[in-house]
């Protein structure tokens, strides 16, 4: 075993916890590889898959019920603010309220495998009110299938595992500074996602008094109310003489609009 997966080995249990917890609250970094890597070494019998399958889990568990029972305390805001944290925020709460509200409680066994979902779905359990006992229980199943998947897949590719990091030993001090050049142009690459996404939307938002002086000046703007059902609050209000679009089943709406008016679309 070379210097670099013995220090890996040594210290790897705290790098899949602390990699898995730090994802889970929110930071895009990439926890597949690290406990694929986990995997690896453990097929090689440099690490025992018990300890990092566990360090995951709990890491999961925790960051999951933090965000679970902020929800459950400030409800929609804390979907706004994890979506700022985000790097993908077009598949953010939208996405997330659709598959939620779809598939129910069962969602959350799949949450950790789609885009979007695995950062938003434990604080919505707590903001739609659902008891901590069945979200500590799909959640954890959710939690076990991915980060038993993840292991999975490193010890299949073992000895591919081992040969990279025989390569990395070999580059030396190179290998830690092509590790961080990959990470930073990840890192950059997602922000100038968000940032384009940001900036797109911040061109074509239309503010309520600039709406509201546009019916006064008698200029009839359509308004489209695509708010998901699940965010339309208690009293479940709309918007008067706006519209309203199934978001998961918009064409057979879309079909009879007119072509001639300003339109204005309301989502969450």
């Amino acid at each position: 075993m070379n210097e670099l997966s013995a220090l890996l080995a040594h210290y790897g249990v705290m790098l899949v916890f602390v990699n898995v917890l730090l994802t889970q609250l929110g930071l895009p970094l990439p926890a597949i590889p690290v406990m694929m890597l986990a995997g690896g070494l453990a097929a090689g019998g440099h690490m025992s898959v018990l300890h990092a399958f566990a360090a995951a889990m709990v890491a999961c568990l925790i960051a999951d019920e933090i965000w679970y029972f902020a929800g459950r305390r400030y409800g929609h805001r804390v979907l706004a603010m994890l979506c700022r944290l985000s790097l993908s925020p077009q598949s953010c709460v939208r996405q997330t309220e659709r598959v939620f509200m779809r598939w129910g409680v069962g969602s959350l066994v799949i949450a950790k495998f789609v885009p979007g979902l695995a950062t938003v779905a434990p604080p919505l359990a707590g903001a739609i009110g659902l008891k901590f006992a069945t979200f500590t229980l799909f959640d954890g199943i959710g939690a076990a299938l991915w980060v038993g998947g993840s292991l999975l897949a490193g010890w299949l590719l073992g000895g591919q595992i081992d040969a990279f990091l025989d390569w990395l030993s070999d580059l030396g001090g190179y290998a830690a500074g092509a590790f961080a050049l990959l990470l930073v142009a990840y890192m950059a690459f997602k922000w100038f996602e968000r940032m384009r996404f940001l900036s797109q939307l911040r061109a074509a938002r239309v503010a309520v008094h600039e709406v509201y002086a546009m019916m006064e000046r008698g200029e009839d703007p359509l308004v489209l109310d695509v708010r998901a059902v699940g965010t339309l609050g208690a009293d479940r209000r709309r918007i008067p003489k706006a519209v309203v679009i199934d978001p998961d089943a918009p064409d057979a709406s879309l079909a009879n609009l007119p072509r001639d008016r300003e339109i204005i679309v309301y989502c969450s």
